[in-house]
């Protein structure tokens, strides 16, 4: 099979492709590698002129005054002279709605030509889309990324990004993209939810994740418990970045004799798991139902990461609560206690994180999802 994946985020098309490629498939990785985390690609089309020193100036003067970000137009351009290499694809698979980063007036007339030369197409919710922010701004779960800003709506410019999937031009680019895919796929349990009821959705596969590439070590407390939290700024309000700090520093001076916590802001994918082999536990996100990406990348090396783990999740794997992640809610006290819990009780951290790491290799190997993915494609073809 011929193989198209378009855009990434997290690294998920990347462990894709590799289980793809392992299986004797050939597979192509085009997008932008995603702002500061710098993700691999086969074709880069992320600006690279805008980003120059005077050009990034005049960019910055452009979208101050008009909203625009000149840089898309550069995008746009790099992905055009790449469509005469994409084609004859079995599958093209876009990682979100909004794959190309772009607006959708620009990316509409790309991906229809992308559909038009290409077999079978099919679209992955793995973040914000049409969908699950509608359902989510709603309110019709306890509670999910857009909770900041449904409690407090001076914050809205932190969730441009995610508002703007609900907006009349991206709506007009989920509809697009609807009409010309065989059907959605679900990445976790967050975004199982809001489509689980939907015509198009053809079900959850978990994210892959290539254990042959993940060093598993034994977690042994010697000494002082180690504990990282890795803030991304873009999205620290929607991963309830402050009630982790809190927690934290309730926590700091207590048990100073037995804990060392380390805080990192927006570092590139390489260095940030560079940057956490030390740790004991990860402190992931608040608002999550199932884990992202690099949470599960976490457990896979059998750290103990405080993250979505919530009852959807445990009954969909048939878990036990905190066996494998600790459940992170949105209370800052839940956390701390949580987190007092294991620092009094050294031996489970232990147990949990050999529990994650076969987790991971049941329920996410790169080959068993990416085997996955062909049977749904195959399918559907």
């Amino acid at each position: 099979m011929k193989v198209l994946l378009v855009g990434e985020f997290s690294r998920l098309h990347n462990s894709l492709k590799e289980g793809l490629t392992d299986l004797g498939h050939e597979v192509l990785l085009i997008g932008t590698g995603d702002l500061f985390k710098k993700y691999p690609v086969d074709i880069n089309i992320d600006s690279s002129f805008f980003n120059k020193r005077i050009p990034l100036l005049f960019r910055k003067i452009i979208l101050s005054i008009s909203g625009f970000d000149i840089a898309q137009l550069e995008i746009y351009f790099r992905f055009k002279k790449a469509l005469p290499k994409l084609k004859d694809f079995d599958v093209v698979q876009l990682i979100n709605e909004d794959a190309l980063a772009i607006h959708p007036k620009l990316q509409i007339p790309l991906l229809k030509q992308l559909f038009k030369q290409n077999k079978s197409s099919f679209l992955l919710s793995c973040g914000d889309d049409y969908i699950n922010i509608n359902h989510y701004i709603n309110e019709k779960e306890r509670y999910s990324i857009l909770t900041p800003y449904l409690n407090d709506k001076s914050v809205i410019k932190k969730y441009n990004y995610s508002l703007k999937y609900i907006s009349k031009s991206y709506k007009m680019l989920h509809d697009f993209i609807y009409e010309n895919i065989k059907g959605v796929i679900a990445s976790d349990i967050d975004y199982h939810i809001p489509l689980k009821h939907h015509e198009a959705y053809l079900g959850l596969i978990a994210n892959p994740i290539n254990t042959k590439n993940i060093v598993f070590n034994p977690i042994k407390i010697e000494d002082k418990i180690h504990i990282f939290h890795g803030i991304n700024s873009i999205s620290s309000i929607r991963k309830g970045s402050t009630i982790i700090e809190e927690a934290l520093k309730s926590l700091q001076q207590k048990y100073a004799s037995k804990i060392n916590i380390k805080t990192t802001h927006s570092l590139p994918y390489e260095e940030y798991i560079k940057v956490y082999d030390n740790a004991h536990i990860i402190m992931d996100q608040v608002y999550g139902y199932d884990q992202g990406y690099n949470a599960l990348e976490a457990m896979a090396k059998g750290k103990v990461v405080f993250t979505g783990a919530e009852q959807e999740w445990l009954d969909y794997y048939h878990l036990e609560a905190d066996t494998v992640a600790i459940n992170a809610l949105p209370d800052a006290e839940h956390i701390a206690k949580k987190l007092e819990w294991l620092i009094l009780n050294p031996e489970h951290i232990e147990t949990i994180s050999k529990n994650a790491r076969a987790f991971i290799e049941k329920e996410h190997d790169y080959i068993t999802i990416s085997k996955k993915y062909v049977a749904i494609w195959s399918s559907r073809s």
